[in-house]
């Protein structure tokens, strides 16, 4: 979006850095970015925007290689790059950066196409009402808003038409969907709305969601809808009812078993992955084991592990920290024990068959989102036999000629 409007305003020599801001890591990266571009760059206008730069403008105004900070809200609207052009880069103020929390409104960004991509994203909701003690993504993204059903209907049939096999449903925080909406529909009003209104559509997936967030729709759709692809990454952050709770997460350690365990009794082939965090403050050891154990405990698959990263402003911040010697050797083990469980789970698939959405030549997903190795154009949608593992992937011999 940020390139369509760019290019339509008529920008030829402009670098845009659109910035995450969920680690300070991240925030790190991205000012190491933006130097590197100056010196690959030295006479092209650079616009950082993006969630690091909502939430702390003043460290990339002090840049020198930035000509312009620009807010969260107004990097996809296509006047803001308009007048870019017309009163130029350098007019007014290096920073323009509003209060995001004052934002009420998501439009849906329809996308014609995504290049070089088989699945299509449909952005669903932006922001989060929450206020986790680790997280500063409200303050980037503001509050929770979500975007109408009929105009995200629209959408994903307009994307089905352009031969999309795959639509992902996103969002901030996706399991909040619908409370500032006419009749407040719940995600799960959303998700069979869309399948009963583009029938056309093979396969729609979920991104991270929240599962103590999960509403009776949702869980009827999981139930009865296989267009619906079992595959759920859960926001879990830890598996210690102590850290969850100074987390300020709404789910206990219980809950989460109670959720894996009640979908896979539904969808007994289902794959789940998580988000997990390494090394909060306070964490100790039989803390941390209680995380570790998750793994095993939810049957979890795909892990995002994320060593705990103090973001300034948050009250996770205030805490006392753990050495980042034994945060890093913590999330280690984490992952090691994700590499143990996806491993453990590319040999329970051996032998079966899967449909497998080519992504590129040579390489797919199953519905689970598993990796597969298998010959295919980009967009393909085949029927495979998976007859080993190699590489951190299946590797899939196909059945039939591309559906």
């Amino acid at each position: 979006m940020i390139r369509r409007g760019a290019e339509a305003a008529g920008h030829s020599d402009l670098v845009v850095v659109n910035t995450c801001a969920v680690t300070s890591e991240a925030v790190r990266q991205a000012r190491q970015t933006v130097r590197r571009l100056r010196r690959e760059r030295p006479g092209a206008k650079i616009v950082v925007t993006g969630c690091a730069a909502q939430t702390e403008p003043e460290t990339f105004a002090g840049l020198d290689a930035v000509d312009l900070v620009l807010g969260n809200d107004a990097k996809t609207e296509p006047e803001t790059w308009r007048d870019l052009a017309r009163f130029g880069v350098d007019a007014g103020e290096r920073v323009r950066v509003n209060d995001i929390m004052s934002v009420r409104e998501t439009a849906g960004h329809l996308v014609d196409g995504l290049e070089g991509r088989a699945r299509a994203f449909v952005q669903v909701q932006n922001g989060c009402d929450h206020r986790c003690t680790f997280c500063i993504i409200p303050y980037g993204r503001g509050n929770s808003r979500s975007v109408p059903m009929g105009a995200i209907v629209d959408q994903v049939r307009r994307l089905t038409d352009n031969g999309y096999r795959e639509v992902v449903l996103t969002g901030v925080d996706l399991t909040s969907y619908g409370p500032d909406l006419p009749g407040t529909p719940k995600l799960g009003d959303l998700v069979q709305r869309i399948l009963k209104l583009v029938p056309d559509l093979p396969r729609l997936r979920l991104s991270s969601i929240d599962s103590i967030e999960v509403d009776p729709a949702l869980m009827e759709a999981i139930a009865g809808e296989p267009r619906l692809l079992g595959h759920f990454h859960l926001s879990l952050q830890a598996g210690d009812d102590m850290i969850l709770k100074r987390m300020k997460r709404r789910h206990l350690r219980d809950d989460a078993i109670r959720f894996c365990a009640d979908v896979r009794a539904l969808r007994p082939d289902v794959v789940f992955g998580a988000d997990l965090i390494s090394g909060f403050p306070t964490e100790t050891d039989a803390m941390f084991d209680n995380t570790l154990a998750l793994v095993a405990d939810c049957g979890l698959t795909h892990l995002h592990v994320f060593p705990f990263s103090p973001r300034p402003g948050t009250p996770a911040a205030r805490m006392p920290q753990l050495s980042r010697q034994l945060v890093k050797d913590r999330a280690a083990r984490l992952r090691a024990e994700g590499e143990r469980a996806f491993a453990a789970h590319l040999a329970t698939e051996i032998g079966r068959v899967r449909q497998v959405l080519v992504e590129r030549d040579g390489l797919g997903r199953t519905e689970g989102f598993t990796p597969v190795s298998l010959p295919g154009r980009a967009g393909d949608l085949i029927a495979a036999r998976m007859v080993a593992a190699r590489d951190g992937a299946l590797v899939g011999e196909p059945m039939a000629e591309a559906a």
